[in-house]
């Protein structure tokens, strides 16, 4: 009987994000799983990270508890889930499947993936207005919501534009509000998101 690890030699994953470490084999009758480990290297030192045996699962390094997890339901897949990156999760991973078979020999697979971890540059921002139709009556109440995807933290800065085509600038938040709206408050505002 035959079995391979697959998966990529190399992933990206977006800070705040998760990613999914992809780890698989074909199921074989005669051989059964004995156990699965997960090891990552950062810098020179090389940790196992998870483990499932007859025991069950174990996340055996602090930095991943609650953060980390493997399918239970589809054989063969034993693809690592890393929930909510860290930078400091980049590294090289390694994926180590044992099987045995029905002489009580143990067969062993292994493949490595290395883990790039990313921050995304914050996108154009969208203004989402609370009502539809910005012509309101005076007295009204209403607000402008700015809205940016990207790697966290996102600010966001308020301006309006003023004669001779400047701007002048209001607030900082992703909400803009009006208690009260005045003819005087009639205009044209725009808002700016940024991240490092």
């Amino acid at each position: 009987a035959f079995l391979d690890l697959s998966g990529p030699t190399e992933v990206k994953g977006v800070w705040k994000d998760s990613i999914t470490l992809p780890c698989a084999y074909v199921p074989v009758e005669d051989l059964v799983q004995q156990s699965l480990t997960w090891t990552v290297v950062h810098d020179k030192d090389s940790s196992t990270l998870f483990r499932r045996d007859d025991s069950g699962d174990h996340v055996l390094l602090s930095e991943y508890r609650e953060r980390v997890s493997i399918s239970k339901d589809a054989p063969g897949n034993v693809s690592l889930l890393i929930m909510s990156l860290e930078i400091s999760d980049r590294g090289t991973y390694t994926c180590h499947v044992t099987w045995r078979d029905s002489n009580n020999s143990l067969i062993a697979k292994e493949i490595t993936t290395r883990l790039e971890v990313v921050k995304v540059a914050a996108t154009k921002p969208i203004i989402r207005a609370a009502e539809p139709g910005l012509t309101l009556p005076a007295g009204a109440s209403t607000r402008l919501t700015c809205e940016a995807s990207g790697s966290p933290p996102i600010s966001y800065r308020w301006f309006r534009s003023a004669p001779a085509g400047t701007a002048e600038p209001l607030s900082s938040g992703a909400e803009l509000a009006w208690p009260s709206l005045r003819p005087s408050d009639s205009g044209t505002y725009f808002c700016e998101a940024q991240n490092r």
